[in-house]
């Protein structure tokens, strides 16, 4: 299939997460078309194996060729973490993850060296910032904390107050703080919703990196380099494709991207294997 200009720009995650992704993406390329697919039938992947990641992240890629996207965002940092290689060799168009942006801001912006990256179990186990971190400066010292207890927090809209903040203390106060680090990297895209509560435990001398608006930088470089940006008001779409009933998606989804949802589409993943 011809991509062009007007082609759209296709975004997956394993269910809401990767909306935060999205927004991004929308409010730094207002012009493109984006096509959205939420795997809500298999969510969570943070506590799947890489092998099962990359089967999913395949299968979602290949629902997304079928509208004729121009590049694909892996809006999930499980599957960045798992599938991208495999993505890459698999498909056409260029595919951009939601690690090594992020890692290479934080890079730039720590003035101490030292770096804190929170996450899903599955991300933080993979190594794949520590990775990433270490192929920008070798210099850096990096410490890391899965917090799964955010994404239930996040999805149910509890960002303020009592208990997203006494889950927050338990994360990061002590050990994860206590060791110096100036910058904090929210390696999972429901993170940002908490972002207010994650800055006020971590203090104002610790700057927080949201992976989400480097990743919509990067991808407005690569379809700068591919003569890809579309360049005209005219036709611009939104879709949203998810893979169980879409009625949770609509109403969470609403609190990830700060506005309604119309006209999610159940689908059906070909799995193969």
């Amino acid at each position: 299939m011809r991509h062009d200009r007007h082609s759209p720009i296709g975004v997956f995650d394993s269910g809401v997460g990767g909306l935060t992704v999205l927004k991004a993406l929308i409010e730094r390329l207002p012009l493109e078309s984006t096509v959205y697919l939420g795997d809500t039938a298999r969510v969570p992947y943070g506590t799947k194996s890489p092998e099962v990641v990359t089967k999913y992240s395949l299968a979602n890629a290949e629902v997304l060729l079928e509208y004729g996207v121009k590049l694909l965002v892996v809006a999930c940092n499980t599957a960045s973490a798992a599938a991208l290689p495999a993505l890459r060799e698999a498909l056409p168009i260029p595919v951009v993850g939601v690690i090594t942006p992020g890692a290479t801001v934080a890079a730039h912006a720590t003035k101490t060296g030292k770096i804190a990256v929170i996450g899903t179990p599955g991300t933080i186990a993979s190594g794949a910032y520590q990775q990433a971190l270490a192929s920008i400066r070798t210099d850096l010292e990096v410490h890391t904390q899965a917090c799964p207890l955010f994404v239930p927090l996040a999805e149910e809209g509890w960002v303020e107050g009592e208990v997203p903040r006494m889950v927050a203390e338990k994360y990061l106060s002590g050990g994860l703080l206590s060791r110096g680090v100036d910058t904090l990297v929210l390696g999972c895209t429901h993170y940002p919703l908490l972002s207010t509560i994650i800055q006020q435990v971590a203090g104002p001398a610790v700057t927080l990196v949201d992976s989400a608006h480097a990743t919509a930088d990067r991808v407005a470089e690569v379809l700068q380099e591919r003569d890809l940006l579309k360049r005209e008001r005219l036709a611009t779409e939104r879709h949203y494709l998810v893979t169980d009933t879409p009625n949770r998606f609509i109403e969470v989804g609403a609190r990830f991207l700060g506005h309604s949802i119309s006209g999610a589409r159940q689908i059906d993943l070909k799995l193969k294997g």
